[in-house]
C-alpha cells in the first residue's frame, strides 16, 4: 500500500522557519522524483518545488525561490521541505507528492499524493 504522510506543520510567525517532512512507503521511492505543493483555502492546488530522483535537479515556483529548499534522504525514504523567512502568503497546507517521470508538475500528473500538513504564518 503506498503511502505518502507529512508531518511538521503548525503555527509560526511571519519571518520564521519550518521543516516539513514526508515519509514514503509502499513504492519505490529512490526511484521518483518528488515534489510539494500547497492549497490556501479557497485557492486551486498549486506547485511549490520538486527535486528529482538523482537530486540533481531543482524546480522553484517564483513565489518560494530563495526561501524554500527541498531535500530528500533515499536511505530513509523520505523528503523534506525546508521553509525560510516565511511569509503570511506561505499560508497552506503543504502537499507531498510522487511522480515517476518528474519532467511535468501538474497537479493531474501525480502519482502519488499525501494527506497534508497545515501551515500557519501569523503576521
Amino acid at each position: 500500500q503506498v503511502q505518502l504522510e507529512e508531518s511538521g506543520g503548525g503555527l509560526v510567525q511571519a519571518g520564521g522557519s519550518l521543516r516539513l517532512s514526508c515519509a514514503a512507503s509502499g513504492f519505490s521511492f529512490r526511484n521518483y522524483a518528488m515534489g510539494w505543493f500547497r492549497q490556501a483555502p479557497g485557492k486551486e492546488r498549486e506547485f511549490v518545488v520538486a527535486l528529482t530522483r538523482s537530486g540533481a535537479s531543482l524546480y522553484h515556483a517564483d513565489s518560494v525561490q530563495g526561501r524554500f529548499t527541498i531535500s530528500r534522504d533515499n536511505a530513509k525514504n523520505t523528503v523534506y521541505l525546508q521553509m525560510n523567512s516565511l511569509k503570511p502568503e506561505d499560508a497552506a497546507v503543504y502537499y507531498c507528492a510522487a511522480d515517476y517521470d518528474g519532467t511535468t508538475w501538474n497537479v493531474r500528473d501525480m502519482d502519488y499524493w499525501g494527506k497534508g500538513t497545515l501551515v500557519t504564518v501569523s503576521s
